[in-house]
């Protein structure tokens, strides 16, 4: 046996002490290497996984996803609240007091409402019961006669008053309003002898009418008679002097009295100049109920006021046609006497329409005969040259006023013109026939054939 060399062992042990390391460094690279084919192993399946869907695969770095682990940790760790401060107590609950507080307003307010409509309803039932019944007669089996007197100028309201004062309706206030609605007025003073089964209608057909009185005397003025011929009836019939009637128709402060308290109707007539009498053509020719001691100026006055509730319901045409009530009065006067039926008041309105819009006098003789203060058939041509500012062949225009009191026919007839195109007009006297022509030598030819022939 060979002897060693005595630096053998420890080369030996140098050898063995590297195969060792050797060793370890091939176990640590082979870990490295399993390592990483696993990680990229896993990559691959997530790759594929996201490619799967469409979308380039995303890396992700380790920080990102311990931050999310973080944030989910703080997610579910208990947050602690603060406590509410004394002053947000406060407000909490002055908010709940106010809400509470509007809880109950509202439910006052409701409550409040419906008794309120409970109320209006019973209200109103209550109205509609009374107005029914007081429209209805006073006693439908009631047929005994009342002697009611209605005095001179008494409103509809006074008017009621009396009715419900004497037991002839059930409600005075009723039967005012109830001739409002119905646009009645026109009331005529009087005695009369009324019922209480008769009907709100009934009694207002009396009252207007002026009939169901116990007058002493009932004057009929025809339609068409001037002042004159007025003065004349009331003389004959009510015993009262004409001279007395036509010195109150010349009497200004009368005259401004009864304007103050017809102001539509006469302020027109008010401002006329050269009038003969200012209340001429507004004393309405009707039948008048006249009781003894009656003063003439109350008759005059009840005769005015028909002629008011007659000319009420025009007085808005009348604006509406830039008229005034003195203009369709003075040709209402006019057509009157020129025609003898509708038709013919309408269509000789319009002829003087026509004559006053080529600034043609009106040239009729109705005119003529009042400025001559005579009532006679035929008119000469001497009588057309008298001097009067009523004389409208001289004259141009409506003249100062009315001719005569007419009719509410012809009221109609100068408010509601026929159209045409005459300016002439002719009547035979024997027929009554009125012919009409649009040329002076056409009226000429038609005055030869029907006037001068048959004389």
């Amino acid at each position: 046996m060979s002897k060693q060399h005595p630096d053998e062992g420890d080369i030996r042990k140098k050898v063995m002490e590297s195969l060792k390391s050797t060793d370890k460094k091939q176990v640590e690279k082979s870990s490295n290497i399993t390592a990483k084919k696993q990680s990229e192993k896993a990559a691959s399946s997530v790759g594929s996984r996201r490619s799967s869907t469409g979308k380039k695969p995303e890396k992700k770095s380790t920080s990102m996803t311990q931050s999310n682990k973080n944030l989910n940790l703080e997610r579910k760790t208990p947050v602690n609240k603060k406590p509410v401060s004394k002053k947000k107590q406060e407000e909490y609950r002055r908010k709940a007091s106010r809400e509470k507080e509007n809880r109950m307003v509202s439910k006052i307010v409701t409550i409040v409402v419906v008794a309120l409509l409970i109320m209006g309803t019973i209200l109103a039932f209550s109205i509609y019961r009374y107005v029914s019944s007081g429209l209805k007669p006073l006693d439908a089996n009631n047929s005994e006669k009342v002697a009611v007197e209605i005095p001179q100028g008494s409103s509809n309201k006074a008017i009621g008053e009396i009715l419900e004062k004497d037991n002839v309706i059930k409600s005075g206030m009723i039967f005012n309003y109830y001739t409002k609605f119905n646009n009645l007025t026109g009331f005529q003073a009087g005695k009369y002898n009324l019922s209480p089964d008769m009907t709100l209608d009934e009694i207002s057909e009396a009252l207007v009418n002026g009939t169901g009185g116990a007058a002493d005397v009932k004057l009929t003025i025809p339609e068409g008679y001037d002042v004159d011929q007025i003065g004349d009836a009331i003389e004959k019939n009510l015993k009262i002097k004409k001279k007395d009637f036509l010195a109150l128709m010349e009497n200004d402060e009368f005259f401004e009295e009864l304007h103050k308290k017809y102001p539509q109707l006469l302020d027109s007539a008010a401002e006329a100049e050269g009038v003969r009498y200012r209340l001429e053509g507004y004393l309405f020719p009707a039948t008048y109920d006249y009781y003894q001691g009656t003063d003439l100026e109350t008759f005059v006055t009840s005769m005015v006021d028909k002629t008011n509730s007659v000319m009420s319901p025009y007085y808005q045409t009348i604006t509406d046609k830039g008229l005034t009530v003195q203009h369709v009065l003075t040709l209402a006067s006019l057509v009157e006497k020129e025609g003898n039926n509708e038709s013919d008041r309408r269509k000789i309105a319009q002829v003087f329409f026509n004559r006053l819009a080529v600034d043609m006098p009106i040239q009729s003789d109705i005119s003529i005969l009042y400025a001559l203060g005579e009532h006679k058939e035929l008119v000469t041509y001497k009588d057309l040259e008298v001097d009067s500012p009523y004389n409208l062949y001289t004259n141009r225009g409506y003249g100062p006023g009315p001719f005569d009191n007419p009719s509410e026919q012809s009221i109609k007839a100068v408010l509601n013109p026929q159209s045409n195109d005459y300016y002439y007009f002719v009547a035979d006297v024997s027929t009554g026939q009125v012919y009409y022509a649009q040329t002076l030598e056409e009226h000429n030819a038609l005055v030869e054939e029907h006037v001068n022939n048959n004389d």
